[in-house]
């Protein structure tokens, strides 16, 4: 084989190509984005956070862990998102294919007659072929290390994604079951109260027959247990409504859910660290796989901008011959070929200009998307962080109330029997203390929820 200097010239090229990985367009570096110091309404540095640590930790309810485990293993959403991620690893297996020399095995057999004007006798010619041909596109400006670039950013964000799920999943789970025990508390508040109204309803019931009552008294007191008997249906209904919603995220059909009551005055768990918002870039999923969006929108640049250089690609056949069908298989020669071929564009209509353009635009618009996804997860945090401070202090408040409003309804009766008060005294402060309690059960359950809305915001502690 002779090879000429432009022969040569051309293999020195590639191969340097190939062993530096030369490619055109940018490569990419992460954005300059502004970060907090601290998060809001959190009083000194914290370096730890509460999603460094696993939620069955965080968590410490053994009902509950139950039903994330459940839901991790049978929710649909998750079982999706995996499969999405398994195509986006294969997707970027096809694109690393690329980078490698394509094999075929080939055979073809072929049947010619030739016929004379002159000559009655017909001649009938076979041949075939058989062996196998390599194509091999020699990556010299890096167009398919950029595509291979981009396919793994993309399966790498569809994993980001599937953890994304994973986070909604195990939040909307703690969410509901802690929805669910507060709206316990709030039926038992109501039935509580609904067994006092029967008693009184007796008591003025008893005083009427005595004719020491009025029919008034009683015809009010009586519409106060009503409007308290019809709030048990309504919470009924937001209880049933609930427990669908968590069989769902289980992957079961509607039906009831075991859990653990809550009671007035429970425990909560311990002040929450948030830790600096500076490694929320490094945990939330949503961030991540924002940045995994724009990782793949840089590379495709690079592919836009290779596709104005010239492609070369390799072309190889080795395999043999037969004249006569009968020796095909044995054949009776060998061939072999080599080439070589190049395609420079050049006048493509202003086709490869736009597509630059286009790749460029969806850059820019996945930088916004990154930044964004930034500052809604500093956004999310700090909203937690006030609401979990702000239900504190509205927890003692409301307890301090369903404890006067409690001495008052005591109070109530104890003046009304010695001829102090009037039954309105009763009426109103049974009305209050009902009331005040429901609050104070939906306060301790919003509090629990928005320890649980912190977690999902911080973005990390969903270890299956």
């Amino acid at each position: 084989m002779v090879r000429t200097p432009s022969f040569v010239l051309t293999l020195s090229v590639a191969a340097s190509c190939l062993l530096t990985g030369c490619a055109v367009g940018p490569n990419y570096s992460r954005p300059e984005l502004p970060v907090p110091p601290q998060y809001r309404f959190v009083e000194g540095p914290q370096a730890a956070s509460l999603a460094d640590a696993p939620w069955f930790q965080v968590f410490d309810d053994a009902t509950l862990q139950g039903l994330i485990r459940e839901a991790i293993a049978n929710n649909l959403d998750l079982q999706a998102a995996v499969a999405r991620v398994e195509a986006a690893r294969a997707q970027a297996g096809i694109a690393k294919s690329f980078l490698y020399p394509q094999v075929d095995g080939v055979a073809g057999y072929n049947v010619r007659q030739a016929s004379s004007t002159t000559e009655s006798n017909d001649t009938t010619h076979e041949s075939g072929a058989y062996g196998f041909q390599l194509s091999w596109e020699l990556d010299l400006f890096g167009r398919l290390k950029r595509q291979l670039e981009a396919a793994t950013a993309l399966a790498l964000a569809s994993e980001q994604a599937r953890r994304g799920v994973l986070v909604t999943l195990v939040g909307d789970v703690a969410t509901n079951y802690f929805l669910l025990r507060e709206l316990d508390l709030q039926l038992q508040i109501a039935r509580q109260t609904l067994r006092v109204n029967d008693d009184t309803v007796a008591y003025f019931q008893t005083r009427l027959n005595g004719g020491v009552s009025n029919r008034l008294e009683l015809d009010r007191i009586q519409a106060n247990r009503s409007q308290t008997a019809a709030a048990i249906p309504s919470i009924e209904q937001q209880i049933a409504i609930v427990e669908n919603a968590i069989s769902m995220l289980l992957g079961r059909p509607p039906g009831p859910i075991t859990r653990t009551g809550l009671t007035i005055g429970e425990s909560l768990p311990p002040p929450i660290p948030s830790g600096l918002p500076a490694s929320l870039l490094e945990r939330r999923p949503d961030v991540l796989g924002a940045e995994q969006l724009l990782v793949a929108a840089n590379a495709n640049i690079g592919v836009a901008k290779a596709l104005f250089f010239p492609s070369i690609s390799l072309t190889g056949f080795l395999g043999g011959l037969s004249g006569d069908v009968v020796k095909f298989l044995g054949g009776d020669g060998g061939v072999w070929s080599l080439g070589a071929g190049l395609l420079q564009p050049v006048f493509q209509g202003g086709r490869l200009r736009r597509n630059l353009e286009a790749v460029q635009a969806q850059y820019t618009a996945a930088l916004a998307d990154y930044q964004k996804s930034a500052l809604n997860g500093y956004r999310e945090v700090a909203n937690a962080l006030v609401t979990i401070q702000k239900l504190a202090e509205a927890r003692v408040e409301r307890q301090s109330g369903v404890t006067a409003l409690q001495d008052a309804a005591d109070l109530a009766r104890d003046r009304y029997n010695s001829g102090l008060a009037s039954y309105i005294e009763i009426l109103t402060a049974d009305q209050d203390l009902f009331q005040q309690q429901l609050l104070l059960a939906e306060t301790e359950g919003a509090e629990l929820r928005a320890r649980a809305e912190l977690y999902r915001a911080l973005g990390g502690g969903w270890q299956q």
